[in-house]
């Protein structure tokens, strides 16, 4: 894990941590938030990686400094990368979390 996402980790945890549901997991070598059992958010290359619907999958690319989550070379539909400019405050962090919780709370549990 990068330094970058170490920083970022411990920003997140305090947004998440008293939320019902929610677990922390190593995996993809870093951290991944869960709630309900289900991937939610969690730090990659110094970005945030949000979990939100597929259906606006397009509408959310075409936000600020919002790119397609591509790990193995194959878009994650259903998945976004905020670069750091978009999560500089922790205002804007917050938001996009709050945006994939309620999108993972709508999932059923694992």
């Amino acid at each position: 894990m990068t330094e970058q996402d170490r920083i970022l980790v411990e920003r997140i945890r305090p947004l998440m941590k008293r939320r019902k549901g929610y677990s922390e997991k190593k995996m993809f070598g870093g951290t991944c938030f869960m709630i309900n059992g289900n991937m939610c958010v969690g730090p990659w290359k110094g970005s945030l990686t949000v979990r939100l619907s597929k259906d606006k999958h397009d509408e959310t690319l075409s936000e600020p400094h919002v790119k397609p989550m591509d790990i193995t070379g194959k878009v994650m539909k259903g998945w976004a990368r905020v670069e750091p400019a978009g999560i500089k405050s922790e205002a804007d962090l917050k938001s996009w979390i709050d945006r994939a919780v309620k999108f993972v709370r709508a999932l059923p549990s694992k």
